[in-house]
């Protein structure tokens, strides 16, 4: 339970905890969209535009604290977290063609998982989720 405590008493250890916590509830969903008759592909879209969503808030209020919900602050956060993903996929499957003659895909994209969680969390403490007052060290 200590450790527990300390995990969460940090900015990466939220943002660990749910990034594996929404993983989860995108596995949920999948299974309860193909239990109410979606196919896999409908079932991963909806998951993919859920989890993006939930992780979306949960980052941003509990990982990082950022409080503020105006519109126009969510919207452009929100936009520049959809350009993100949109980035994190194009590298994982550029590295994937890569890499493909080198490892197994399953390996290129626990790789390129790895190397998009440690940029996205930059990302997000440094610039999306950053509250203009606060002052970047580093």
């Amino acid at each position: 339970m200590e450790r527990i405590k300390a995990l969460l008493a940090r900015p990466v250890g939220r943002y660990l905890i749910i990034g594996g916590t929404v993983y989860v509830f995108e596995l949920a969903v999948i299974f309860a969209a193909q239990a109410l008759g979606a196919s896999a592909v409908w079932a991963v879209a909806i998951s993919f535009c859920l989890g993006t969503i939930v992780s979306f808030f949960l980052q941003k209020l509990v990982t990082f604290g950022d409080k503020r919900m105006q519109h126009k602050v969510v919207g452009l956060q929100f936009a520049a977290v959809c350009a993100l993903v949109a980035w994190n996929f194009t590298f994982s499957v550029v590295l994937t063609k890569l890499l493909e003659n080198v490892m197994p895909a399953v390996v290129t994209r626990t790789l390129a998982l790895g190397v998009t969680t440690i940029w996205n969390f930059y990302l997000y403490k440094t610039r999306i989720f950053k509250n203009s007052d606060e002052v970047v060290v580093g």
